[in-house]
């Protein structure tokens, strides 16, 4: 015989089996125990969850010749045709393959007969939603008063595409999603029928990546099993098998990214593709750690623990590693890769795609968002903080640093260059964003090109150019008592000029009256226009 798959050897065949759905299977379980079943149900929630297997138990109580406390016995010949799939009672039809107006006629013309064996003909309607808008319309009259033999069990996983006339005729019964210690439990509970060797941990991963689904489950620990014939099942084969990467990726990702560190972020993401992880699962599991950061920062130990589902030792870790990070930046990070998974779905080059954002989250200088700024903030404290610690090593010293040797910093000497004339200074004006657009591509470069004016006192015509700042306060005033700002960009005017030109940043609501840009015909207009005592010779 020909191997079957675990989620369907494993199937549940009576109430007692069902897991995770306790709400649904009492409620059942007292109809049929007083007879109070009803003529159609409709069975809503995502994707194995046991819609359509306790709809099949269900068509075995309604019928079974000796049920035990609502459910099906499993002996008698009833339960037995059903589930060899010979009965019929119990017509399955896939919505998805016959969804016309001509397969729902066949169903009501079928309904006049009485069942030859049994009490009730159930018909089940798998991904009902697939009806046409003409197929639910010929099905209303029917749904709505069939024969007293007859049970129709609907099934959904998209309720929201079912018409409201449709949804008003059945009774509707909400499937949720397993939580991953039931899934484990249950996973236990066939590998241990199977006789296959597992880790608690190799499970609980298998049941968290299943995401509520035990037939995603099943299907995932077959596929784990296969991987390891014959071999117990770790953590980290588990992993191996199905393309997962650990969260100690994840974490030391999160480090490298959030302190810009570009090079191992990128270093880290490509370990993880030579190792066979997929790409998408990959960002779609870096979300999700990312979301377990953001939970743990903005709420108590307790209520943490109640959201998410990790031991207590994955808890402290979360929080360990959301110390330093923002909740701004942990959002901007979960923005940027959302946006990236759903231009995935057309890219060709996946990597470079990742790559990308990779180096968007390490480098959030080309941004001028305020989670962007907020991210900047918290990469320049985390610096602040190497230096206090003496983790910081200046990057132009490894060499001396490594050997021991103790590094001094060179002391440039500056050329002594003239002073700029206010010709100069109108110069650079004029030609202020061809002159910026000439400088390295950086945060200054961004900054002055957008929200940088250029200015000269006129009044006192000195060898100083004023940069008045328009954006948002907070950037600007970070912007100006960054030292290094002002030096830079003075360095490159002088080399541009060759004239000696002195910088002074401002906010805009601090400026001057006597500052403007500077208008050299507006001066000569002045001097012309100056008043002279004039001279008569002639007198005496």
């Amino acid at each position: 015989m020909s191997y079957v798959a675990l989620y369907r050897k494993f199937r549940p065949s009576s109430f007692d089996e069902v897991r995770g759905q306790d709400h649904i299977v009492r409620t059942l379980r007292n109809q049929v125990k007083t007879d109070r079943t009803q003529h159609a149900y409709l069975f809503c929630g995502t994707r194995g969850t046991g819609k359509t297997s306790i709809a099949k138990i269900l068509a075995k109580a309604v019928n079974c010749e000796n049920p035990v406390n609502g459910s099906p016995c499993g002996h008698c010949a009833s339960c037995e045709e059903i589930a060899n799939g010979t009965s019929m009672n119990v017509i399955e039809i896939d919505a998805a393959s016959n969804n016309g107006v001509d397969h729902i006629r066949e169903i009501i013309e079928e309904v006049q007969y009485r069942p030859t064996r049994g009490r009730y003909k159930v018909y089940i309607i798998d991904e009902v939603h697939m009806l046409s808008g003409g197929a639910f319309n010929a099905l209303l009259k029917t749904l709505e008063e069939p024969p007293s033999y007859v049970i129709f069990i609907l099934a959904t996983t998209d309720v929201g595409k079912i018409p409201v006339t449709i949804l008003s005729r059945c009774q509707r019964y909400d499937f949720r999603r397993i939580d991953a210690d039931t899934i484990r439990g249950r996973l236990r509970e066939l590998t241990d029928k199977e006789g296959v060797k597992a880790e608690d941990r190799a499970l609980h991963f298998v049941a968290r990546a299943a995401d509520g689904s035990m037939r995603d489950a099943l299907s995932l620990l077959d596929r784990c099993i296969a991987f390891y014939m014959d071999e117990e099942l770790t953590y980290e084969k588990v992993l191996k098998a199905l393309g997962e990467a650990d969260a100690t990726i994840f974490r030391e990702l999160t480090n490298a990214l959030f302190s810009g560190n570009a090079a191992d972020a990128l270093k880290l993401f490509g370990s993880q593709l030579a190792d066979g992880v997929e790409i998408g699962q990959f960002i779609s599991d870096l979300i999700w750690y990312l979301r377990n950061l953001l939970v743990v920062s903005s709420t108590s130990a307790a209520e943490a623990q109640e959201i998410i589902d990790a031991s207590e030792e994955q808890l402290l870790d979360l929080r360990d590693t959301a110390s330093d990070s923002s909740a701004g930046a942990l959002m901007r990070a979960i923005r940027i890769l959302s946006e990236l998974q759903s231009r995935m779905r057309y890219a060709t080059n996946k990597r470079v795609l990742t790559e990308l954002a990779l180096l968007q989250l390490a480098c959030p200088e080309g941004e001028q968002t305020e989670e962007a700024l907020e991210a900047r903030i918290m990469k320049l404290e985390r610096r602040l903080s190497d230096l206090e610690n003496g983790g910081f090593v200046p990057t132009a010293a490894p060499a001396a640093a490594a050997a021991g040797i103790p590094f001094e910093e060179p002391q440039e000497e500056r050329e002594m260059l003239p002073p700029a004339a206010p010709e100069d200074l109108r110069a650079i004006c004029e030609d202020w964003k061809h002159l910026i657009g000439g400088m390295d591509d950086g945060f200054v470069k961004n900054r002055l090109k957008h929200d940088a004016v250029p200015q000269f006192n006129a009044k006192t015509l000195e060898n100083k150019l004023f940069i008045e700042l328009n954006g948002t306060e907070v950037a600007d005033s970070l912007f100006i008592n960054n030292s290094e700002c002002a030096e830079e960009l003075q360095t490159y005017l002088e080399r541009k000029t060759g004239r000696h030109i002195e910088i002074e940043l401002h906010l805009a609501s601090g400026r001057s009256a006597d500052l403007k840009t500077v208008d050299i015909e507006g001066m000569l207009r002045q001097k012309i226009n100056m008043e002279i005592d004039a001279v008569d010779e002639d007198e005496p």
